[in-house]
């Protein structure tokens, strides 16, 4: 196939599953928001950061304007708000009280990006004071926390969706179908390897990310995304998680340290030395910022307050009586993962290559292995946004949310809930070194086949 072939191709692809994906969602959890009208929906922000002021926020608008409307956009970082508000060409207020904002905005939906440790308390109040929830992953931190969310969506009436926009990838889905045609027969188990490199990986240890206290660690943050792939891929709720982590390369690791990057005496010299000065937008959503709340966005990685894990594993059991391996490394030479799944009748596997100095080919491959016969090799076409996911995710939450959802791609409490409560599980398993059963962590019993 020569360039231009596969550049229709993959156009011809994409648009086609994006019109395929737009006209197949369910109703279930997001129908809350009502059907499509001459009136926009009412939106706030809270958290008004780079994914905030991003894909929520500019990219959002570029695609939806036309119904939606931004009434608030609220941030303890006063700076801050006002420089997402101009980035995103909204006219709305912005606040640094929230609840003085859910008073006077009256958003019909409220999408909070803020610190992963706070999305319970906004959550909670937001539902409180009339509006439904769409929350980034992870939907918060502990298992405390969620049980209160639970609780106050079931006191409140209100929804919560999760972002989880892997689901709308079209990689991912073609995972999902093949699954679900029975391809390969029963799945009785799964070995699942993600890696961040040395460039996104180590973005963690520089930012908020690199304190359990506000991320949970990246058994929570980052891999409540993997645990979401694996219960929406087997269709099945997760049991039991046995797991072991430790930090070996950055924070007390490092042969020397400082505060952050720009000014740093040891940048000469330090592998991970990033120029945070080079991009525009995060100096001047940060940077031009830090006199409000001393946030250093480039922090050093060798910070001897990092207290998240790099390396991470973990055996899980699925109430269907599949098995899953996952590993999460933070500092790998290239990005990506590999997964594969072992079934009755053969086997799935897909080696995803996401950035690096490893040849990047134009598409995603899934091989699949059937026992006693044929090798096949599917190729996706790759697309920008997660995989092709985020706009797939946007138009399905604020265009279609009405519309059928053959993939189950749509994600409420309970799907964020059962991510996050692996990776917490993982947590209490690597500080106890027992294994750690979920339905001991909320009031959410595992189920052996989803609804």
């Amino acid at each position: 196939m020569n360039s231009t072939q596969h550049d229709t191709s993959r156009r011809d692809f994409l648009q086609k599953s994006m019109l395929a994906t737009a006209g197949l969602m369910t109703p279930l959890p997001l129908s809350v928001f009502g059907a499509a009208g001459p009136a926009k929906r009412r939106v706030a922000m809270v958290g008004t950061g780079h994914r905030g002021s991003g894909m929520w926020g500019t990219q959002l608008l570029e695609e939806h304007r036309d119904v939606i409307e931004f009434v608030g956009l609220c941030d303890k970082n006063k700076g801050r708000a006002e420089t997402a508000k101009k980035m995103m060409g909204v006219s709305c207020p912005t606040y640094t009280d929230f609840e003085t904002m859910m008073r006077k905005a009256k958003p019909e939906i409220l999408i909070v990006t803020t610190v992963d440790a706070t999305h319970d308390q906004f959550i909670i109040k937001g539902m409180e004071m009339g509006a439904n929830i769409v929350s980034e992953k992870p939907m918060t931190t502990d298992e405390t926390k969620c049980q209160a969310i639970l609780d106050a969506e079931k006191r409140t009436g209100k929804k919560v969706t999760v972002t989880f926009n892997y689901r709308y990838s079209p990689h991912r889905q073609k995972i999902y179908d093949l699954l679900r045609k029975d391809t390969i027969g029963k799945i009785t188990s799964v070995d699942f390897h993600w890696y961040l490199d040395n460039r996104h990986g180590a973005d963690y240890f520089r930012r908020w990310h690199r304190l359990t206290e506000n991320s949970g660690s990246l058994w929570v943050h980052k891999a409540s995304h993997h645990f979401d792939l694996l219960n929406w891929w087997l269709e099945s709720e997760p049991e039991t998680v046995y797991a072991k982590a430790a930090l070996e390369n950055y924070g007390k690791n490092g042969p020397f340290r400082f505060s952050n990057c720009r000014p740093c005496p040891h940048k000469d010299k330090c592998a991970y030395y990033w120029d945070m000065t080079k991009d525009a937008r995060l100096m001047a959503l940060y940077a031009q910022n830090e006199q409000y709340d001393g946030y250093l966005r480039d922090g050093c990685v060798y910070k001897e307050d990092v207290n998240i894990y790099d390396k991470m594993a973990a055996t899980i059991g699925y109430a269907n009586g599949a098995q899953v391996s996952y590993s999460l490394t933070a500092y790998s030479p290239y990005e990506g993962y590999r997964i594969a799944f072992n079934g009755t009748k053969g086997r799935i596997d897909a080696w995803i290559k996401e950035s690096g100095e490893m040849k990047m080919e134009p598409y995603d491959e899934i091989m699949v292995s059937h026992n006693f016969g044929k090798v096949e090799y599917i190729q996706v076409p790759q697309a920008e946004g997660h995989g092709g996911g985020d706009k797939l995710l946007r138009a399905q939450l604020f265009r279609h949310p009405e519309a059928a959802d053959t993939y189950r791609q749509a994600a409420g409490s309970r799907d964020g809930a059962m991510a996050i409560l692996v990776g917490i599980a993982a947590r209490k398993s690597v500080a106890s070194g027992q294994p750690v059963r979920i339905a001991d962590l909320t009031d959410l019993k595992p189920v052996a086949v989803k609804a």
